[in-house]
């Protein structure tokens, strides 16, 4: 049965259809916290609760961890962007974990970026060390991961586009909201991750909207497997599975790419750049972003992140 863990800034709870019952706990992070199950059961089987909504929520995945991201990973992603889900490759991309920030807390736009964007994505949180070579299978995913989270990449396009590199554009303070919950799993559960269905609206117009299965094209036990051929993860370690359909960026049009491949570079991103201000999309001062994950049927539900952009002052 799974178990909803959140966090405040001084305190872990469970949450429980009666409210939220703390937990008998020393750990100050989520590695700490996962190590200290009979804690966590304790709290789950019931104690004095106080409400869910009088808690101030922060992420419940602490920094400093890993957070690694799969790129292109939902067909219908792949397709939007002017590729073949058949040949794109399984790849990975490191955010800075000082992105992290809460479920409820504002996503702040620096000054110079123009074309913010958004990602709902499903969070694997590492539920015991995965030293490099480690291979997960399917009946290994129970052990490897811990659970899951609702997380947001948020990218800032125009410095990711021209620069082709990712580390920058998605690694910003407030970039990956976390949470509100995070929930453990067992075995039984993780076998309906295909069900589990993303999310996300801004100001209440649903822009993404599509279930894993189906849709998902490298599953997590594949992800993880390739991500450890190279390097380790630790308990607490954040992955991120991809986003589907229906962010601010899109593929240009056939014609405006054969056209871009027909004048510089810097002509070609002007002209990209130039269009794309006109896409109403990408998040501007004081949009509402919901992002949410779970199961039609509500039996598995990692909650609701409600953030509103704000403009660095």
């Amino acid at each position: 049965m799974s178990i909803s863990v959140l966090r405040t800034a001084d305190a872990w709870y469970v949450s429980t259809p009666g409210g939220a019952t703390w937990i008998d706990t020393a750990a100050t992070t989520t590695a700490e916290l996962l190590a200290d199950r009979p804690a966590i059961a304790a709290a789950a089987a019931g104690g004095r609760t106080v409400p869910v909504g009088s808690l101030d929520l922060v992420s419940p995945v602490t920094a400093p961890c890993r957070v690694v991201a799969q790129m292109t990973n939902f067909a219908s992603h792949v397709e939007d962007a002017g590729m073949d889900p058949d040949t794109v490759p399984l790849t990975f991309f490191r955010k800075a974990s000082g992105s992290i920030s809460g479920p409820f807390d504002d996503v702040v736009k620096p000054s110079h970026v123009r074309l913010l964007d958004y990602e709902v994505e499903i969070g694997l949180v590492i539920g015991r060390e995965l030293p490099v070579g480690t291979e997960v299978g399917e009946d290994d995913l129970a052990t490897a991961v811990a659970g899951l989270v609702v997380t947001n990449d948020v990218s800032a396009r125009d410095l990711q586009l021209p620069k082709t590199q990712f580390y920058e554009s998605k690694s910003y303070p407030t970039f990956t909201p976390v949470g509100p919950a995070l929930v453990l799993l067992d075995a039984d559960e993780l076998k309906r991750f295909p069900d589990l269905r993303l999310r996300l609206s801004v100001h209440g117009e649903v822009r993404q909207d599509r279930t894993v299965g189906g849709d998902m094209i490298y599953r997590p036990a594949e992800a993880l497997t390739a991500l450890t051929r190279f390097q380790r993860l630790d308990v607490g370690d954040l992955v991120l599975t991809g986003t589907p359909v229906g962010t601010a960026l899109s593929a240009p049009s056939r014609p405006a790419q054969i056209l871009g491949s027909l004048v510089p570079p810097a002509t070609k991103w002007t002209m990209f750049f130039r269009s794309q201000a006109r896409n109403p999309k990408y998040l501007a001062d004081g949009d509402v972003i919901a992002a949410s994950v779970a199961t039609d049927d509500g039996v598995i539900d990692l909650g609701t992140q409600r953030t509103v952009v704000r403009d660095a002052r």
